[in-house]
């Protein structure tokens, strides 16, 4: 077993000791976690963490005031124009989906699926809803994430 340890570790270093026992098990082991824990500290076998995704921490560029102030139902046609950005899970990756929806009736104006949650992603979107609909004087409310404050968003 101890042999079938260290193969399973050389092809996966990422593997701890639970995620060893099931690999073990799909092996053809019958095996206890606490046994395998054991024998991974005496072969000195740690799995390597995996690094933590980070997310922007620094300081908006330019923060609006929040004038919709979570009253979003009684809205008329075209008044408030709400958008966001879905992370959707898909296989390996994330694809990112922005969406520009009218409060009035919930209807999805405008959305754009993207692999990369950026600028550019939030800007096609807008674009799209900007083509659909006459957008002057309608409030567009979202959160404030790094792509709705930025600079070339707020212009």
């Amino acid at each position: 077993m101890r042999e079938q340890i260290q193969a399973i570790h050389i092809k996966h270093k990422e593997y701890g000791y639970p995620r060893m026992t099931i690999a073990l098990r799909e092996a053809g082991f019958f095996v206890n976690h606490k046994k395998v824990y054991r024998l991974m500290r005496e072969l000195q076998i740690q799995s390597i963490i995996r690094k933590k995704r980070r997310f922007f921490k620094g300081k908006s560029s330019r923060v609006f005031p929040n004038i919709v102030e979570r009253q979003f139902q009684n809205r008329k046609q075209n008044e408030v124009l709400v958008t966001d950005i879905t992370y959707l899970p898909f296989k390996d990756k994330f694809l990112y989906l922005s969406v520009v929806q009218d409060l009035y009736n919930n209807e999805i104006v405008a959305w754009k699926l993207s692999h990369r949650n950026d600028l550019q992603l939030v800007l096609k979107t807008l674009d799209l809803a900007t083509q659909k609909r006459d957008v002057y004087g309608t409030i567009i409310h979202s959160d404030q994430g790094f792509q709705y404050t930025s600079p070339a968003y707020s212009s």
